[in-house]
């Protein structure tokens, strides 16, 4: 077994190798502005996706007034409080990296219309009360993460249409969404929603066009059967209002091709 460390160079050059790798890859000023794109619609985008980057590069602060940064698919833990100099970002892609906070800083990206923070180690205590100054926010993508709950701010994201919250440990559907006028897509497939309070906290955001909560086959026979009568039962009471409108929660057992196509986008 010793022969597998000798020379005792060759052991020395295996755990530098392996300290390297672990810090990620140096991304430095010529190689981000080499990784600069122009969009369909004229926006200047960063594409620094999946380069094994496992530090925020602070060179890219020399390129702080793009409109678009893509930061996906890195080893990223954390994103500096410097994410607030991108005063004209619109744009931004964190979606597969190990981030586990979200700085407050990121409140000052007042321009930002869209956020992917999809599949990261995003926990209690790691979305901060400022995300609800992204007042000009329309899309987020927050599924794959270990949320149990949004902060009570996320009521002010007025702009907001749609929300991917999927694959999280929410125990309930988050009351702030009721205080959103425009949100048209929500996510929420396997999260641990209790499904005693499911229709009542479903109440107040009726509007949703599509709420995707679970998918058929994704239940065991039981709970099949419980949301079959439940069903039945909803749309029977629906029938009998005066507007003889479809019953709102129709979906909550067989999602609409929309919100099937919805939740491909948001992953």
């Amino acid at each position: 077994m010793a022969a597998l460390c000798e020379p005792n160079e060759d052991c020395t050059m295996v755990k530098g190798k392996k300290q390297a790798q672990s810090k990620g890859r140096k991304i430095t000023l010529k190689v981000a502005r080499n990784a600069m794109k122009m969009t369909v619609d004229g926006k200047r985008r960063l594409d620094l996706s999946n380069m094994q980057i496992a530090t925020f590069p602070k060179c890219i602060l020399k390129l702080a007034d793009v409109e678009e940064v893509d930061l996906s698919r890195n080893l990223l833990r954390r994103i500096p409080d410097t994410i607030g100099r991108f005063v004209n970002l619109r744009w931004l892609d964190l979606h597969s990296n190990q981030l586990e906070q979200v700085p407050p800083s990121i409140g000052q990206l007042q321009n930002l219309a869209y956020l992917n923070l999809c599949n990261n180690r995003l926990g209690p205590g790691s979305l901060p009360a400022e995300m609800g100054l992204l007042r000009a926010l329309r899309k987020l993508n927050l599924g794959l993460n270990h949320i149990e709950s949004l902060p009570p701010s996320f009521a002010a994201l007025r702009e907001l249409r749609e929300l991917g919250l999927f694959n999280n440990m929410l125990i309930g559907v988050p009351l702030c969404l009721k205080n959103l006028p425009k949100l048209e897509r929500v996510n929420m497939d396997c999260n641990p929603i209790r499904p005693t309070d499911r229709t009542k906290d479903l109440d107040p955001i009726r509007r949703v066009r599509s709420l995707y909560l679970v998918q058929e086959d994704c239940l065991c026979g039981d709970c099949l059967e419980k949301c079959t009568e439940r069903r039945s039962y909803l749309e029977k009471r629906q029938s009998e209002c005066v507007t003889h409108r479809k019953a709102h929660f129709s979906g909550l057992l067989t999602p609409n091709s929309v919100a099937m196509q919805d939740q491909a986008l948001l992953r």
